[in-house]
């Protein structure tokens, strides 16, 4: 058995293994590498093999950076099954339907970028150094139908008057919904076959609703081999989910190789305890100064967990119980999801809502908002109130509008709590932000840059660091020492190299048979 390493590999985007055993090319993961456009855009459009040699597919979670390059699979020849569980398959559904229209829009603004600026060479006087203002509104007529909504039909026909070289969306709408009819999902601790002699078996993973561990089994000649593909691993005693799985089946338990992240394999997390309360202190000193909470939060997972707890808090009536917007469609629909698996809850959800018949997601002062015209309007609201708006990176959606209005106000709040890849918006708000704070917010705020405009980074930014979905290096040492399995060699992936390569020398200190891959590197198991 062999297994080749085609993303995320010190790197944290971009999940994908291959794994080969006999006749059989068992794929892990086919996710989106995220971060500079260009560079991820190159990225992705390569898939580094036929995928017509692929038996199956097995997706650990739904995640974009595990599950965004699926569509592409089945659009250049995949004709196997995507295995998953249930609740992944069900999360899907959603995701990457959202992930082919942010695609689509993408690729629409770029091919729109394109004409204006052909258009605006054309029309521009000899010798002039640029257009008039009133020239530059004529163009921008030609090429939208208002102005939130470009013409797609007119941009086409220019790009066709102008032999110009159109940029196609990585995927569309229809690819996705096409790749929906590849999904079987399948419960966890329940033996699925994946190949010749190849067989999956799913076990939690604790970092998202439906996330996964699949343990692939092979049996050729006699002999068996196992592979255990951790996917992401959540953390322990976080809210709503049950915890990472420490007790497999007896059958499952030797590993001759695990493939495991390192997101945070040099860090160690703030208490889950603490979050609560730190939560609290964020809300109520922003509450003060009269201004908006901002939390840019992924559409699974993050956003169930900060309701969850702003849920509570408001029940306690320990803070003002302003009103809270979740201004993400796609963030209705897939707490719709949590909502049709409450067998993936943990014990205190059940023992503090669902008992007692109420909801966790939802509560008086939460408010989902559907509508561009609504979340627009949000935007002229005046505080004090929270809003929590998808993508977490603030690569793209809805959060870069309300970035723009509240960005520049020292009363507003950005909290970041999660990860943010290198080379995204989110993490140079977060370097900028918080080193601006440190540095006591003195002299000139830094300036970032998105939407085509340099912004003032004048409101506050705190970062939670306990929101991870992801286990640092001490809940990842806990996994593998007090899981019962028995484990031959650990390849570290999923991890930038300040992570993964301390986690190594950590885990070799530990007595593991510990390596960190380099992209396109084969092992044989």
């Amino acid at each position: 058995m062999y297994i080749t390493f085609f993303g995320a590999t010190r790197e944290v985007t971009g999940s994908m293994f291959m794994v080969v055993a006999g006749s059989d090319h068992i794929l892990l993961d086919c996710g989106l590498f995220q971060g500079r456009r260009r560079e991820s855009t190159e990225k992705n459009r390569v898939l580094p093999f036929d995928p017509a040699i692929l038996s199956t597919a097995i997706l650990s979670h739904a995640h974009i950076d595990h599950s965004g390059r699926l569509p592409l699979l089945i659009k250049k020849g995949f004709t196997g099954r995507i295995i998953s569980t249930r609740a992944t398959e069900a999360a899907c559904r959603y995701l990457l339907p959202d992930s082919a229209h942010i695609q689509e829009s993408d690729a629409a603004y770029l091919n729109y970028k394109l004409v204006r600026s052909v258009l605006s060479e054309r029309r521009k006087s000899p010798g002039a150094k640029s257009l008039s203002r009133r020239t530059l509104e004529q163009i921008k007529k030609l090429l939208k139908k208002d102005p939130y909504e470009l013409d797609q039909e007119a941009i086409a026909d220019f790009i066709q008057t102008f032999h110009l070289e159109a940029v196609e969306p990585l995927y569309t709408a229809a690819d996705a919904q096409e790749t929906l009819g590849f999904f079987d999902g399948y419960p966890y601790r329940n033996p699925v076959t994946v190949g010749n002699g190849a067989t999956c078996v799913f076990y939690d993973a604790g970092h998202i609703l439906g996330s996964a561990m699949s343990l692939i089994r092979v049996c050729k000649k006699g002999k068996t081999q196992t592979l255990l593909y951790t996917g992401d691993i959540g953390r322990f005693g976080k809210p709503v989910i049950k915890d990472p799985c420490l007790c497999f089946e007896d059958q499952d338990r030797q590993i001759d190789l695990m493939v495991m992240e390192s997101t945070y394999g040099n860090r160690v997390h703030e208490h889950i305890d603490d979050m609560k309360d730190q939560l609290r202190g964020v809300l109520l000193k922003t509450f003060e100064r009269g201004g908006t909470v901002l939390i840019p939060a992924f559409a699974f997972g993050r956003t169930q967990t900060l309701l969850y707890m702003l849920h509570q808090i408001y029940d306690e009536k320990r803070v003002p119980r302003v009103p809270v917007f979740v201004d993400s469609p796609l963030a209705v629909n897939l707490t719709h999801v949590f909502g049709q698996h409450l067998e993936a809850y943990d014990r205190e959800t059940h023992r503090l809502f669902l008992e007692k018949g109420v909801n966790p997601f939802e509560f008086k002062q939460m408010h989902f908002v559907s509508s561009v015209e609504e979340s627009m309007e949000l935007n002229r609201r005046p505080g004090p109130m929270i809003v929590i708006s998808a993508s977490g990176m603030c690569e793209s959606g809805r959060i870069l509008h309300h970035l723009r209005h509240k960005i520049h106000n020292p009363d507003n709040t950005i909290l970041l709590v999660g990860y943010s890849a290198q080379n995204t918006l989110g993490r140079r708000i977060e370097e900028l932000g918080l080193a601006y704070e440190e540095n006591g917010r003195k002299g000139e705020p830094p300036v970032v840059r998105f939407l085509n405009k340099e912004y003032p980074l004048k409101a506050r930014v705190v970062k939670i660091g306990g929101f991870s979905a992801h286990a640092d290096k001490k809940e990842m040492l806990r996994f593998l020492k007090t899981s019962n399995l028995r484990i031959k060699h650990i390849a570290l992936v999923h991890g930038e190299e300040e992570q993964s390569l301390p986690l190594a020398g950590i885990l070799q200190k530990e007595g593991y048979s510990v390596f960190v891959p380099k992209l396109g590197e084969t092992l044989q198991v």
